[in-house]
């Protein structure tokens, strides 16, 4: 169990990155959901100890991240979300070199390793080729590989599905399911499918606060009989907007799909639908920054 206790961060900017943020993280997948600027690839670094916080607490198990950060970086794996290759090198040699300063120092070992890990990303057909010659999804399948280096107990990854196509998208993520059968894998993004489709467990993030943490069926569950549907003309979008809680917006047809927020249906012409964690996801969002506004 990965425990997060009050964790707060603010830049010398004065961009306040988190704020308190506190989260119970169990073995399997996950999900940290959240805009872009929400603070997940701060919750990130600060768990990965690529950065300090000003205040809290982060323990594996009985252990404390921050108070031996050289151990805990023993046991992690992170694929962050710019994560670069050097493109001249091969798959194979830059595992083996991954492999050495995570400390497989026994040739035969390691060449056992590398060989293991390329197999399970499907990259051992490959391995020979150049890294500047994968695509998006084969570097990503790269990352994961080498974030597996040494069995770690807890592996992060931010954002690793954007810019893939669907193919390869599913494939990664598959793999980050298999993965998560044995270990705790966080996978923070701003993508609501990837969390539907993969977490047993989530939370929503936005300004550097928690705005909802537990079981995505769960907090599906509490919009039953709430979440109303109706297509109207784009011109109509504000009026609907002063008057009622939209939770969405998308063109369908040429017109403008709202999803509304509501007790009761809200006038003629809606239609009750089943909610989604999409609904749940902007729903926080939105009533976050109404909070803020009065």
């Amino acid at each position: 169990m990965l425990t997060i206790r009050d964790l707060s961060k603010t830049y010398a900017n004065g961009v306040r990155a988190l704020r308190g943020v506190s989260l119970d993280i169990p073995n399997g997948m996950f999900g940290l959901l959240g805009p872009n600027g929400a603070g997940k690839s701060s919750l990130m670094r600060t768990i990965a100890t690529l950065q300090d916080p000003d205040e809290g607490t982060i323990k594996l198990d009985d252990m404390d991240l921050m108070a031996d950060k050289q151990a805990t970086r023993r046991l992690l794996g992170y694929l962050p979300q710019e994560f670069g290759v050097y493109p001249k090198v091969s798959a194979e040699a830059m595992l083996e070199h991954f492999a050495v300063l995570k400390g497989v120092t026994v040739k035969s070992e390691r060449r056992e390793l590398v060989e293991a890990l390329l197999r399970q990303v499907n990259l051992w057909d490959v391995r020979k080729r150049k890294l500047g010659t994968y695509s998006g999804g084969m570097r990503q399948r790269f990352g994961i590989a080498q974030a597996l280096i040494g069995d770690p107990r807890l592996v992060i990854v931010d954002e690793p599905t954007a810019g893939l196509d669907p193919e390869e998208r599913n494939r990664f993520l598959n793999l980050l399911a298999e993965i998560g059968e044995r270990v705790v894998v966080i996978l923070s993004t701003h993508i609501v499918e990837d969390v539907t489709d993969l977490c047993s467990r989530m939370a929503i993030i936005g300004q550097g606060q928690v705005l909802l943490s537990g079981e995505p069926v769960e907090a599906i569950r509490s919009l039953d009989g709430r979440v109303w549907r109706r297509t109207i003309d784009k011109a109509e979008l504000d009026g609907y907007r002063a008057r009622m809680n939209i939770l969405s917006t998308r063109l369908a047809g040429g017109r403008t799909l709202l999803h509304v927020l509501a007790d009761t249906r809200p006038e003629e012409g809606f239609e009750a639908v089943a909610p989604d964690l999409e609904d749940v996801y902007f729903g926080r969002l939105r009533a976050q920054a109404t909070a803020r506004a009065a």
